[in-house]
Order: structure tokens, then sequence, then C-alpha cells
């Protein structure tokens, strides 16, 4: 296969236009030697500056200067100065070996895992349940790191998740199907969630008995049964079947049409960070129903630098998050 190459056509006002061409296949080391002559303009200065001696620099220079068919510089007893076609070589030169080293820095910061892109799927809930700080540390942590969010359901993220469209997800720990590896991130109860005009609002705490004849929004069973099998359950063990009048795919979908005084729910306490107009969220005695949602990914992903980085950083935010909660 021939080398690729770098064509330059430099003009240097006056100068006249020379066309070289930089084999990539050139030691680049001749071509560092050749960049620190050309800016010390002395060959013992410049070997000096390589610790290296005089002779294998210039014996370097000669092959340069034999393999682009150029000569690059004038020499007398007391220095060197650049011919012409050296004026073009040391800017081809400056920039092909900066760029070099942008693509070893690249390569590094991939391999450790510290840039690239990170896909991860998320519930709108999660905006409540420490993703915005979650994102703060990544950014804090890895600032070459990319992260792209996705936005849906729990069964939707692990069929991302296993064709490789998403790195990760938060959901919950029901969608979670076999060749896949995942953690409790966060586990909290559910509370009432009621129009601020309703009769119970003021309370501290009620029983589910207490909303059997009101009209509830809930999950649709479709897009989260078990979500929506948990509160029927609960209501069931409470002694009534709950008035489904409205099913809908997302939490602040839930919000909104309780604001707007359509029915009652259950739902995560985290929702009350919403700070929606219009509603109050009373907690529910011995109801027993929690919201756990799990972080997940690939388990063939285990050699993955960069989602290892990430998994380590989700749970050491768990952590911080559980000694802070612990001390309220």
């Amino acid at each position: 296969m021939k080398p690729a190459s770098i064509q330059s056509n430099i003009d240097f006002g006056s100068i006249k236009t020379f066309p070289i061409s930089i084999d990539l296949a050139m030691d680049v080391r001749r071509l560092r030697y050749f960049s620190v002559l050309a800016e010390e303009k002395h060959f013992g200065r410049a070997a000096k500056k390589l610790a290296l001696s005089q002779p294998p620099l210039s014996y370097a220079i000669k092959q340069l200067e034999s393999e682009l068919g150029a000569q690059l510089f004038t020499r007398n007893t007391r220095a060197v100065e650049l011919t012409p076609a050296g004026l073009a070589l040391r800017t081809e030169a400056r920039a092909l070996l900066g760029r070099m080293e942008e693509i070893k820095q690249q390569i590094r910061s991939v391999a450790d895992g510290s840039s690239g892109v990170l896909r991860i799927g998320f519930g709108a809930s999660m905006l409540y349940r420490g993703l915005p700080a979650i994102l703060r540390d990544f950014r804090k942590s890895f600032p070459l790191m990319e992260i792209r969010l996705k936005e849906m359901g729990s069964i939707d993220q692990t069929e991302a998740i296993s064709r490789d469209e998403i790195d990760l997800g938060f959901g919950h720990g029901h969608a979670r199907r076999d060749g896949m590896e995942g953690f409790l991130y966060h586990s909290e109860p559910f509370v009432a969630c009621l129009h601020e005009s309703h009769p119970l609002a003021k309370r501290r705490k009620i029983g589910l008995t207490q909303l059997s004849q009101e009209d509830f929004v809930l999950f649709a069973r479709h897009g989260s049964p078990a979500y929506y099998e948990l509160i029927v359950n609960a209501c069931v063990a409470a002694g009534f079947a709950p008035k489904v009048r409205h099913e809908v795919a997302y939490w602040l979908t839930v919000l909104a049409l309780v604001a707007n005084g359509t029915g009652v729910a259950l739902v995560p306490r985290s929702l009350r960070d919403s700070r929606l107009a219009g509603l109050c969220f009373v907690g529910l005695e011995n109801a027993g129903i929690v919201s756990e949602t799990y972080c997940v990914w690939k388990r063939d992903r285990h050699a993955d630098p960069l989602l290892q980085n990430a998994i380590a950083l989700i749970r050491e935010h768990r952590k911080s998050a559980s000694r802070a909660a612990e001390k309220l």
C-alpha cells in the first residue's frame, strides 16, 4: 500500500510557491530534528537541545533533504539558514508534529476512559433523583467526555442497551434482562399527589383507603406494567380497586394532570422537587410501596474504560447522596 501524504502549497509573499509532498512514512524523528535546527539555526545548539551529538543530527538532515529532493538549509561555519523550501517545510512540520501530539493525547485519553462519548438513557423522574448532579460531576471529573442523554422508558432502555444504542440507563429493576449488570441507585417511598384544593391536601399522612372514591391518573399498563401493577396491587391490598381514568407515559404528565384537577396519583416522593404549581404531596400510612431505580449496562462492556469510569462515578455519587440523606 502506498503511504499517505500531506500536500503543501504555501505562499510566503515574495517567496515562490514550492509544492512539497511529505510522506507520512517519513521518520518523524527527522522532522523533529529539522524543526529544532530550524529554530536554533545552529547545529551545536540544536544537537545539545536534542541531547545528541552533531554527526547524527547532520546525517538525519541530509537524509531528509535527500528524501524530499530539496536543500533545506544553507550552511556556513557560524550558522545555518533556511532555504525557501526549508521555510515551507518548517510550517508544515510544525503543524504535522503538533497534530501528532494531539493524536497521542487523544488516544491516551480514550484508552484511559477520560474522553469519548457516553450515551445515557433516563426517565424524566431522574431529573429529581440526582441526574443533574451526576452530570456536573462528569463535567468536573472528565471534561473531555461528551454526554448524550436520551429520555426513554425502562423497557426501551434495556432494549437500547442490548442493541448498543446507549451505554447505560437508569430504569426500574423489573426491566433488567439477561446479559445485563447493574446496581440499585435509588429507592424511595410513594406519596399521594393531590390538587392543592383537595380536602386531604393539608394532611401530613393519609391511608390509601381515603382515596378509594377518587379518579386515578396512572402509568399505562403497556408502557410500565410494573408501576401499574405495583400501584393497583397496593390499592387492592388496602381494600379497593382504583378507578383508573387516565393512563399516561411520563411522570411529569401525571403531575400536570393532577395539577389541572383531573384526578389523584401515587408518585415517587422525589417528584415533590418538581415544584409544579397547584400540587400537594401527602405521605401514605403503611402503604409499603417503594420506587426503585437501577443503573444498568451491558455485561460484556466490562473492559470499556469510559463506561467503567462512568459507573464508578455514579456509584460514588450514590454513596455521597446516601451519606447526606442519613444526616437529615
